[in-house]
């Protein structure tokens, strides 16, 4: 894959890469912030800072060749992340193609990832109201995985940090997961599943849901 780089040229074509997890110090690192992370990283990757305030949002830009990529965190709770996607959606008249998000997943074992297009929320609360605010499911959406909860409150187990051995799972899984969107972005959805729904940290033979 080629290195991202900036332009003055027109870009050809938009990506929008939205990545889940809740605003603010007191959630930073939470398993529930995974999209956050995701974004933080491509950022890191592209030399873009995602922090200017746009779309109820933290905002970030880069070109690659023609296309622009934008990296949006929807900058309020997690069941409210579908205004600030709708609203980026409709300010650059994207269509749904041009479109992933990425979540958390706990139905996923730590360190896994898995792109797919379309299909249910899944109970992620974030994900169903960004269906709900687009009125469609058919974007893209890639899952980091988080493992099931071990606690009473599913709630409580998505906002607590993990243990040192599986934050670093989850690490790798946030440096995989930045590369399977710049695939997405650049050589599209088919080629992204096929090279990294079949990958994860502890075997190359994984079946996926």
């Amino acid at each position: 894959m080629g290195l991202w780089f900036f332009s003055k040229e027109r870009p050809a074509s938009v990506k929008l890469i939205v990545g889940l997890g809740n605003p603010g110090d007191a959630y930073a690192g939470t398993r529930h912030n995974m999209g956050f992370d995701v974004v933080d990283r491509l950022g890191a990757m592209l030399g873009v800072k995602v922090k200017k305030a746009k779309f109820g949002a933290r905002f970030g830009e880069a070109l690659s060749g023609q296309d622009k990529c934008i990296l949006l965190k929807p900058w309020a709770f997690m069941n409210r992340s579908g205004q600030a996607v709708a609203t980026a959606v409709g300010f650059y008249r994207l269509d749904l193609a041009e479109l992933l998000v990425i979540t958390d997943d706990m139905a996923l074992p730590p360190g896994r990832i898995r792109l797919r297009v379309g299909g249910s929320a899944g109970g992620h609360n974030g994900l169903a109201d960004i269906i709900g605010r687009l009125k469609s499911d058919r974007f893209a959406r890639l899952r980091v995985g988080i493992g099931p909860s071990n606690l009473p409150d599913s709630a409580d187990y998505v906002l607590s940090r993990p243990a040192a051995a599986e934050r670093a799972l989850l690490d790798e899984a946030i440096a995989r997961a930045a590369e399977a969107v710049l695939c997405w972005a650049s050589e599209g959805i088919e080629i992204a599943m096929n090279r990294f729904n079949s990958t994860g940290s502890n075997s190359k033979d994984q079946e996926l849901r």
